[in-house]
C-alpha cells in the first residue's frame, strides 16, 4: 500500500483546546477498577498520577467511529491509511496537581508523523503534545506516541515481538490480574471504545491477538501506582514510558521496578507471563 506521508504531515501543528471539570465520581472508579487501598479523592484534593485520563473524554459521533471503535479522525489527527492503532509510549512532566473540582483547560497539538519500517510492516509513528492548565496555571505536560498498523490479512496472526527479560534485582513488585471486566471497567471511565479491549471476537478473529488486549494507559497505569507506592511520599515529576509488546487477558502479568542509584527516581517494567518486557519506564520524584 502506498502511503502519501507528505499529505499526512502537512497536518502536523495543528492544535485544538477544550474545557473540563476535574469531577470527583471517575476516580471513585479508578480506584475500584486497580484495586487500591485508599480513598478516592474528594473536593480540592490531588487526583493521583495517571488519572487526568478520566477528563477530556473523546466525544465523536457514532458516524465517525471506524470498524475497530476508535474515531476515524480527531482535532489533531487526520485520518490514517493504516487501520490497527496501538499505544506506544508516553512522557508526563508534572508541574502542579490537578485538584478535584478545578475547571481545566487542555491545549492538544500534532506534533510528528513519521513512516517506518518495522518487523511486521509498514507502521505510521505519530506523536501528540498535551498541556493542562488549572486555575493556577499548567498542571502537566504529556507528549503521547501512537502507531498505526497494516490490517491483518484473513487468517493470519498479529505478530508478537519477543523482547529481553528486565534486570532480576526488583524489589518493588506486584501481580496484575487484568480479567474482562477490569478492561471493561476502564474502557468506560476513558470512554474508549478501541473494540481489541473488550470485543474477543473481534481482537482475534479480525486483529488476529490470542486474547483481549490491555490498554497501553492501563498497564502504565500499573506502572505509574507501583512508582507512587514506592516513593516514600515524595510526588512525581516526570515519567517516561515505552511500550515494547502488548499484554493480553489471557494470564496475569507483573510491574516491577527499582529505585536510581541516586534514590531520586525509578525504573519500572510491565513483564509479559513469558518474563520478557513489556513496557519500560522511568520516574523522579520531587
Amino acid at each position: 500500500m502506498t502511503v502519501d506521508i507528505e499529505a499526512l504531515q502537512a497536518h502536523i501543528g495543528t492544535k485544538s483546546e477544550a474545557e473540563d471539570i476535574a469531577t470527583e465520581a471517575p476516580l471513585k472508579g479508578m480506584v475500584v477498577t486497580f484495586g487500591r487501598d485508599e480513598k478516592a479523592p474528594g473536593p480540592g484534593e490531588p487526583i493521583a498520577p495517571g488519572w487526568h485520563r478520566c477528563y477530556f473524554l473523546p466525544m465523536s459521533p457514532p458516524d465517525r467511529l471506524g470498524a475497530d471503535g476508535l474515531p476515524m479522525d480527531s482535532d489533531v489527527m487526520p485520518e490514517m491509511p493504516f487501520p490497527r492503532r496501538m499505544f506506544a509510549g508516553t512522557k508526563h512532566v508534572f508541574h502542579r496537581p490537578i485538584l478535584v473540582g478545578e475547571k481545566l483547560r487542555r491545549e492538544t497539538e500534532l506534533a510528528d508523523i513519521q513512516l517506518r519500517e518495522g518487523s511486521t510492516g509498514a507502521l505510521i509513528f505519530t506523536t501528540v503534545v498535551s498541556r493542562i492548565y488549572g486555575p493556577e496555571g499548567l498542571a502537566m505536560e504529556e507528549e503521547a506516541a501512537g502507531v498505526f498498523r497494516e490490517e491483518v490479512q484473513a487468517g493470519q496472526k498479529s505478530g508478537v515481538p519477543k523482547r529481553e527479560a528486565p534486570p532480576s534485582d526488583t524489589p518493588w513488585r506486584r501481580r496484575i490480574t487484568p480479567g474482562p471486566v477490569s478492561l471493561f471497567r476502564y474502557s468506560a471511565l476513558t470512554f474508549n471504545p478501541h473494540r481489541i479491549h473488550y470485543d474477543r471476537p473481534y481482537a482475534m478473529e479480525v486483529e488476529g491477538y490470542p486474547g483481549l488486549v490491555v490498554h497501553g494507559p492501563y498497564s502504565s497505569q500499573c506502572l505509574l501506582d507501583l512508582a507512587r507506592d514506592n516513593s516514600g511520599g515524595r510526588p512525581l515529576k516526570s515519567y517516561a514510558m515505552r511500550a515494547r509488546a502488548p499484554l493480553f487477558d489471557n494470564d496475569p502479568f507483573d510491574v516491577v521496578g527499582r529505585p536510581t542509584a541516586d534514590g531520586q527516581g525509578g525504573e519500572l517494567w510491565a513483564v509479559t507471563p513469558e518474563g520478557t518486557i513489556a513496557m519500560a519506564a522511568t520516574v523522579t520524584f520531587g
